[in-house]
């Protein structure tokens, strides 16, 4: 056995006493990079955490995840899943380490199973743990185990076998495993072959610890040297691996690196773009309220004129009517619309207490208010009563489109799930506006205003305005 092969077998050893780091039962605490909830410890904890789930006979499935891994992962969704639903995932290599830098997150040591294969015999040679090694070509297995009993006296190798079997063959081997009486197995066919295979038949098999260790058998035994301490150190052990393996490796590290690298870049700054994004579509929308509104300020003024002298006519009182309401995040502002109901009616409770019309808790709406005026009804049908309030939108106060600005008295009632319509400044139209206006419930308000806040942007404000004068004119739920 070469000097680097034992190095291999005896990196990194666990503390001396074999007393465990936490719990089998507790979850090792992980640290999500690419979508991978991945284990954070160092090799010693981690060492300790797969023996104790050994020796307390919990089913565990242990999976590492490097750069070729999640290209891999993002073609193939058995091997995603395999990964998702795998006990412990742990990181390997420095590309893993880059994508948890570009993300801000921070990652334990580097767990990749060359380095935590001699921590481990030692955990399990110490506790008598039977282990089986499977996989590789013919041989491979056997001398693996052989180095591996060498370096840790006491390790119990309870059998092997290599990973070439067909299908026919696969019930034959889970017995030869099961017969052995191994508490851990070391599965070695490669990605994605070997975590898929682990996922699909950990329930058949007796063992309660199963590790996808990919190439490391081949390492162990000697077939195949690892790069040396220094390329280690500086995370470019794939450099010697393709020197070595140049036909079989380019693809994976020249092409595959680079397409990990832009993958893990994209996910890193897609918050950033996001952001941008809707930075530059809610400005966008900005410029569009203020030309629109400045512009239809301009274009209605005759209509508006001519409903303000109808007001007067009709009845005594201020033609506009001002109220607080609540805006973006909570904030009140003044809004103004064409005054339609009479000065010094009843008031809305002592209404709500005499109507057997709709209350939802929240909201109140009369169909047959008694205080609305004549005129009143006919600006309100056609929604000519809210034109005013293009000066809160010229003014910055509300939009075009974003949710009706809500009473005072009724946000003191909202839930928090309701107050997630606060996230967006109020507009003159809206979702529901287009789908029933005031016959729709308070509750399917409130879900087509959050809908409408996830996936706002200038084009679906257009093309919400677009519907708008139609429900206008159909009036629909308008009173």
């Amino acid at each position: 056995m070469s000097l680097a092969n034992t190095a291999i077998l005896n990196s990194a050893p666990p503390a001396r006493s074999p007393r465990p780091a936490f719990s089998p039962f507790e979850s090792p605490e992980t640290v999500d990079v690419l979508g991978f909830k991945l284990m954070s410890a160092s090799l010693a904890k981690a060492a300790y955490w797969i023996a104790n789930r050994a020796q307390a006979g919990i089913s565990t499935q242990v999976s590492f995840l490097n750069a070729h891994c999640v290209n891999v992962a993002r073609k193939d969704w058995r091997y995603r899943d395999s990964l998702t639903s795998a006990d412990a995932l742990l990181p390997d290599g420095s590309g893993i380490e880059l994508a948890a830098r570009m993300e801000g997150k921070v990652l334990g040591e580097n767990l990749n199973g060359t380095d935590l294969f001699g921590p481990l015999c030692r955990c399990l040679a110490f506790r008598r743990i039977p282990v089986f090694f499977l996989g590789g070509r013919e041989g491979v297995a056997r001398d693996a185990a052989a180095n591996a009993a060498a370096a840790h006296p006491g390790l119990k190798v309870a059998g092997t076998r290599n990973g070439y079997f067909s299908p026919r063959e696969e019930d034959a081997v889970i017995r030869q495993i099961n017969e052995s009486g191994a508490r851990v197995v070391f599965v070695a066919f490669g990605v994605p072959d070997q975590d898929v295979w682990i996922a699909r038949v950990r329930h058949r098999l007796n063992a309660p610890v199963l590790l996808g260790v990919g190439g490391l058998l081949d390492f162990v035994s000697g077939r195949i040297p690892r790069a040396p301490l220094w390329m280690r150190r500086l995370g470019v052990e794939w450099v010697y691996r393709l020197k070595c393996e140049p036909q079989r490796m380019w693809r994976r590290y020249l092409v595959g690196n680079f397409s990990f690298v832009a993958y893990a870049a994209g996910r890193a700054f897609a918050p950033v773009r996001k952001r941008l994004v809707r930075r530059t579509d809610r400005s966008l929308a900005r410029m569009v309220d203020i030309a629109a509104s400045g512009a239809g300020l301009l274009a209605l003024s005759p209509l508006l004129l001519a409903t303000a002298a109808a007001i007067r006519l009709d009845s005594r009182g201020p033609v506009l009517f001002r109220q607080v309401r609540i805006g973006e995040d909570g904030q009140p502002f003044e809004m103004v619309k064409f005054r339609s109901m009479k000065v010094g009616g009843p008031s809305q409770d002592e209404l709500r207490r005499a109507s057997n019309d709709r209350d939802d808790g929240v909201t109140f709406k009369l169909k047959r208010d008694p205080r609305i005026t004549a005129v009143g009804r006919f600006i309100r049908k056609y929604s000519i009563d809210e034109l005013p309030q293009l000066w809160n939108v010229l003014k910055g106060d509300m939009s075009l489109v974003g949710p009706r600005p809500a009473l005072p008295s009724e946000v003191e009632k909202y839930s928090p799930v309701e107050r997630r319509r606060l996230k967006g400044k109020p507009g003159i139209t809206c979702l529901w506006q287009i789908s029933g206006r005031a016959d729709l419930p308070f509750d399917r308000q409130v879900v087509l205003d959050v809908a409408y806040l996830k996936r706002r942007s200038v084009l679906l404000d257009l093309l919400i305005l677009l519907k708008t004068p139609v429900a206008v004119l159909t009036a629909r739920g308008a009173y």
